[in-house]
């Protein structure tokens, strides 16, 4: 299990290396004011509907159904199964993209009514999601491919294929020139981008043994069971949406630089969500499906203890540096060009506070997946739009006061409570055992992550005013010996503690 998610972890890191890449030109080119405010909205309108029709819920239903079909019947019924989920989700993304295109004006209104009072980057913004929005039709095809190969545990593909939204996006930047803005430019590297990453899938789903077709659709007792467990998995995602609409439609209501504020420190919260959560989920799913299909829920159980322990690990050095030095890692890596230091000051803001939740955020995969495995997405569901009402209810709250820092600290609020019910459920209906070792291993990694915070805290100014003096990227090398520094602590601490404890047995 350990392989399967460093390789899923190996080709997401790179991804996130690349995509860092990517936000590091877009904050020179596209800065954070109205052109990126813009872009923001063109990019999280399809990757909002992808959310809910798409990777979430999809996977949610789809991959427990595709496995124990393959189990159970074979392979032959599981790609027929799979010829219908594909052909159905065509016909539906063709229905979707027929209505969104012509009332895109209508959609971006609802969705950043501020945007009305500043004509010209409400037009923009319209033209640029007209742009962006083909992406989601082939990304969401990209997600069948993707469960397909991740149920035969093929994981390498799916997990390199958004590289190529990174390298698209950046290619389209580099030849900016030829478009009337860099936006327009970025825009046509995202849509460039959809059909880059079908075409991968599609050739190594077809390599794998596990490609899809389009065939006659059937509504037989697999496709309405499928259906079944996909219209609470819908719910539920579209809830964990509404929230992220709630940030869209407030955002749009702050001063300019909002949406850039919550999109660079969303891109760099997302490093270890999509290394570590990401990379975790993709592999526990479908292992615990399989044990639970086998009937070895004891195999099931130790699956997930592995997860969360590994989860808790890996994840803690992020909260902790977003925690002590979160500015800092901000203007490293983004103030240059048109991204200045006010900038760098409210993504560092914001930054903070999604930190608050990112324990929570990564481990809430580990936990679902005691409910999806078993088929069971009516409770993940409830779970989750309680979570999100308490969410939305905070960022009503929060954002006069608190402006798109409220937005990000109501989010943190929302994961904890949505993991805190997800674990005790799971607990009182016998499907999450957590071994015996866990609590204390968690206290391990907490007091590692508080003092290798503290360090980061201590060592930032003094390696700050040091590094001044040179030539090249003086925050940057700061930010690297601050890194180097907190690591050291942070892994001397946890190896030492877990070896005393006896507790190393649980990352294995």
């Amino acid at each position: 299990m350990l392989r399967k998610i460093l390789s899923v972890g190996g080709f997401t890191l790179l991804s996130r290396l690349t995509g860092f890449l990517r936000d590091i030109v877009l904050a020179a080119v596209l800065g954070a004011g109205a052109l990126m405010d813009a872009f923001s909205v063109a990019l999280r309108l399809p990757n909002h509907f992808r959310a809910i029709f798409g990777e979430g819920a999809f996977n949610q239903a789809y991959i427990p159904s595709f496995t124990r079909i393959r189990q159970q019947a074979g392979a032959a019924a599981a790609g027929l199964f799979s010829n219908r989920v594909y052909t159905l989700i065509v016909i539906v993304q063709i229905a979707l993209l027929a209505v969104a295109i012509p009332f895109m004006p209508q959609v971006v209104r609802l969705l950043a009514p501020g945007f009305a009072n500043d004509p010209q980057r409400f037009e923009l913004a319209v033209a640029l999601t007209r742009i962006t929005f083909p992406y989601l039709t082939f990304i969401t095809l990209v997600t069948l491919l993707s469960a397909n190969l991740n149920a035969v545990d093929r994981f390498a593909a799916a997990a390199a294929a958004p590289i190529l939204l990174n390298v698209s996006l950046i290619a389209a930047l580099a030849v900016a020139f030829l478009f009337p803005n860099a936006a327009y430019a970025a825009a046509w590297g995202v849509a460039a981008a959809g059909l880059l990453e079908w075409l991968l899938l599609a050739v190594a789903a077809r390599q794998a043994g596990v490609a899809a077709a389009l065939t006659r659709p059937r509504f037989d007792a697999d496709m309405k069971a499928f259906l079944k467990a996909f219209g609470p998995a819908v719910i539920g995602s579209a809830g964990v949406q509404i929230a992220l609409f709630a940030d869209t439609i407030i955002a749009s209501l702050l001063p300019a630089g909002a949406y850039a504020a919550l999109y660079y420190a969303e891109r760099l919260y997302q490093l270890p969500i999509g290394v570590i959560a990401i990379g975790v989920g993709t592999v526990l799913l479908p292992t615990m499906s399989r044990f639970i299909a086998a009937g070895d829920v004891a195999a099931s159980d130790r699956a997930q203890n592995r997860a969360v322990a590994l989860t808790l690990v890996a994840a803690a050095p992020f909260a902790a540096a977003f925690l002590a030095i979160p500015e800092l890692i901000v203007s490293a890596l983004f103030e240059r060009g048109r991204f200045d230091a006010a900038a760098s000051q409210a993504a560092g803001a914001v930054l903070f506070a999604y930190a608050v939740g990112l324990p929570a955020i990564v481990l809430i995969r580990t936990q679902v997946a005691s409910f999806q495995a078993r088929g069971d997405t009516t409770t993940p569901m409830v779970v989750s739009l309680t979570a999100i009402a308490c969410n939305i209810a905070l960022k009503l709250l929060l954002w006069r006061d608190f402006g798109a820092s409220g937005l990000a600290l109501a989010t943190a609020a929302g994961a904890w409570i949505n993991v805190g019910l997800l674990f005790l459920l799971g607990v009182r209906r016998g499907w999450a055992r957590p071994a015996k070792g866990l609590p204390a291993l968690a206290a391990i990694v907490l007091v590692a992550a508080v003092l290798a915070g503290l360090t980061a805290r201590l060592v930032a100014p003094p390696l700050l005013a040091l590094a001044q003096s040179m030539p090249w990227e003086p925050r940057l090398a700061a930010l690297a010996g601050v890194g180097i520094a907190a690591i050291v602590v942070y892994g001397a601490v946890v190896a030492l503690g877990l070896k005393a404890a006896g507790l190393v047995r649980l990352l294995r």
